[in-house]
């Protein structure tokens, strides 16, 4: 009966450090496989700062180019105005000009009727 209990007992210890090993195993495992987790969550956030920062430059690029492109519009715009404000100027100047010639014309054609009604009568 000694026999039987001290292999039972024996048994017993054994089946014990066997399934204590395969938990140890499994606790490991589950251990590694946390720390890959953390691994490819630690890549996916550096990834995305990574991806969030470009897209950041990008739209930075993008404001700083537009605002040029709008500085450039607004100076063409500006010289447009100046060169048309200029050619009315010039046109206007022009047919001040002008009239001015037809009525110094109209005054001399009037003068020259008037004196040929005098010498006439």
């Amino acid at each position: 009966m000694k026999k039987l209990l001290l292999s039972t007992a024996l048994l017993l210890a054994l089946s014990i450090s066997f399934t204590s090993c395969r938990d140890t195993k499994n606790a490991e495992s589950v251990e590694d496989a946390v720390e890959n987790a953390e691994k490819e969550v630690d890549g996916a956030v550096e990834n995305i700062k990574e991806g969030a920062e470009h897209t950041i430059d990008a739209a930075e690029k993008t404001v700083e180019e537009a605002g040029e492109a709008v500085g450039n519009t607004v100076d063409e715009a500006g010289k447009a105005i100046e060169g048309a404000v200029n050619t009315a100027e010039k046109t206007v100047d022009k047919a001040a000009t002008d009239a001015a010639n037809a009525v110094d014309k109209a005054e001399d054609a009037l003068k020259k009727e008037a004196n040929k009604l005098k010498t006439s009568h």
